[in-house]
């Protein structure tokens, strides 16, 4: 590859769309419905926790940065109800307002699976690595604002807006340090793993694998007759 074809293959808005994809990804196969997001995106100058629940994630390594997810109470609780309905709950034991600790858990549950899956496309695609902590939830039952400090030297932030399956609205914010990915050389990228397959391997690695062969007394019995034990 030439010095004229190192160009720019991801920034921010790259990133950014990655991310969602994640968001999408995760979301309807939790759901079982078309969770879709927005063509146009927000430049904001910061990133906050609003009403009805608020989900944060800092994250650090090859570059660092937050993700938040702002969720009406329309939203977390069709959300919740669907993820949990298709994993065969019943309709009556379920939580019925989103302040619940339940509701909260699964939220927090479906954030950590989107932020993971965006961290394990990171890694295969720009070949970098970066880690997170483990996602906090709020549940905001009144008109606040919360800032959160992701310690940035040079931040930029975004916003996008989601639609569930029943037209409910929940929002997106990224802020990350600025920072451009260039290519250096040709490579292919990893395939993500199939855990069907590993589990499947792991299985048949297990069934096939030798028993260990019992010790050999024999060496150890001849001496103790020729010592007349």
């Amino acid at each position: 590859m030439s010095p004229l074809e190192k160009t720019v293959v991801f920034g921010t808005e790259d990133l950014l769309v990655s991310l969602c994809d994640s968001v999408t990804k995760v979301l309807t196969l939790a759901t079982q419905s078309q969770i879709r997001y927005s063509a146009m995106v927000q430049r904001i100058s910061k990133t906050c926790l609003k009403p009805d629940i608020g989900c944060f994630v800092l994250f650090d390594g090859g570059f660092s940065g937050l993700v938040i997810i702002n969720f009406s109470a329309q939203a977390a609780m069709e959300l919740y109800e669907r993820y949990m309905l298709s994993m065969g709950i019943p309709k009556d034991g379920l939580a019925s307002s989103f302040t619940s600790d339940e509701v909260a858990n699964v939220m927090g549950e479906l954030m950590n699976q989107i932020v993971g899956d965006f961290t394990g496309k990171i890694g295969r695609e720009l070949q970098t690595h970066i880690t997170q902590n483990q996602p906090k939830m709020l549940a905001i039952n009144k008109q606040v604002m919360l800032s959160v400090d992701a310690n940035l030297d040079q931040p930029e932030a975004r916003r996008v807006t989601f639609y569930t399956g029943g037209n409910n609205i929940f929002y997106l914010e990224l802020a990350i340090d600025r920072t451009e990915f260039i290519k250096l050389y040709d490579f292919e990228p990893h395939e993500a793993p199939d855990p069907d397959e590993l589990i499947a391997q792991a299985n048949s690695g297990a069934t096939t694998a030798t028993p260990p062969s019992p010790p050999d007394h024999g060496d150890s019995d001849e001496l103790l007759r020729s010592l007349g034990m």
